[in-house]
């Protein structure tokens, strides 16, 4: 049995057995709201210094052993054992708080995430719609004018080829906004779709391996969506990548994303602690992974290529 007045931890990570043994006593003793306060302190500096409660644990457990191996009375020891249970019920109250705060928080994110997502939608629906019942618009002006200025008619044409590319480039950014495909028919196509547009204009080579069988759910789709597009809009504007692979791992009641490129890497740690625009772009990814009880992590050197790691469990 481990000596109470020993610290089971370090003093500097966590309360010491003999604190915590003699705040125990003083509660157990009739000391009341005082003490249950010194209960709460403790667990609250415990918690700030990133104490878990399996560390909490081994120390109450220290304790407890010290207290009823004192010979106590059967009557004594049941007092012991349900004095120590609220003690350290009020102990571990800032941890039970915190839980709370971060699944309202999650909770909060999860629907920010769907608002993000059906304003994504409305943007996509204006650029294709919208936009493009204006653009008509013109192009029948332009046609009256050309008819009605047949000297005009050289310089219609060139604007005429500038609205066909404005046309395009407004449906490729609905389409990869919040493409139809995603919904319709999952990730797997959607990637493909998403990978064959950016290999096309920027000449990127992008690989896709182990795709996932069958559908998965909606949010975890669209994150898996938002962090290949946000790491292939990376590779082209920064990495000065020649290839991207894209790779999905099968984990045991989870799904793992690894997005690899080539290019010139840089300083992680640094990039992010700046708050960089390459690692500011995948705050909210992050954020994303983390709502569904997912990780996001980031691998790169200079001169050593990028990797983006998300694994987020399917149960989500």
């Amino acid at each position: 049995m481990i000596d109470a007045t020993d610290s089971v931890l370090p003093v500097e990570r966590a309360p010491s057995a003999k604190a915590y043994l003699a705040a125990l006593e003083s509660y157990l003793k009739g000391d009341g709201e005082p003490a249950l306060q010194r209960a709460y302190e403790m667990g609250r500096t415990a918690l700030a210094q990133g104490v878990g409660l399996l560390e909490f644990a081994r120390i109450h457990h220290t304790c407890l052993e010290t207290l009823l191996a004192r010979g106590a009375t059967t009557h004594q020891r049941e007092t012991i054992l349900a004095g120590a249970a609220d003690f350290l019920a009020e102990c571990i109250s800032p941890y039970e708080m915190t839980y709370r705060g971060f699944r309202d928080a999650n909770i909060a994110l999860r629907r920010f995430n769907s608002v993000l997502e059906r304003e994504a939608k409305r943007i996509a629906h204006s650029l294709h719609d919208e936009a493009g019942q204006l653009l008509v618009a013109v192009y029948i002006a332009l046609a009256n004018l050309a008819r009605d200025v047949p000297q005009a008619a050289g310089h219609v044409a060139n604007i005429t080829g500038l609205l066909d590319q404005i046309e395009a480039e407004l449906r490729r950014l609905s389409h990869e906004l919040t493409p139809a495909i995603l919904k319709d028919f999952g990730v797997t196509p959607a990637l493909r779709y998403l990978a064959e547009g950016v290999s096309r204009r920027s000449g990127l080579r992008i690989v896709i391996e182990g795709t996932p069988e069958g559908r998965l759910p909606e949010p975890v789709e669209a994150a898996l969506y938002r962090l290949a597009q946000e790491s292939l809009t990376n590779a082209v504007r920064h990495a000065r990548a020649t290839t991207v692979t894209i790779r999905f791992r099968h984990e045991v009641a989870a799904i793992a994303c690894h997005i690899r490129d080539d290019g010139v890497g840089f300083d992680a740690k640094l990039n992010a602690a700046s708050g960089g625009e390459r690692g500011f772009g995948l705050i909210g990814i992050r954020e994303r992974a983390g709502s569904l009880g997912g990780t996001l992590e980031i691998k790169s050197a200079a001169g050593a290529g990028t990797e983006v790691i998300m694994s987020i469990p399917l149960e989500s």
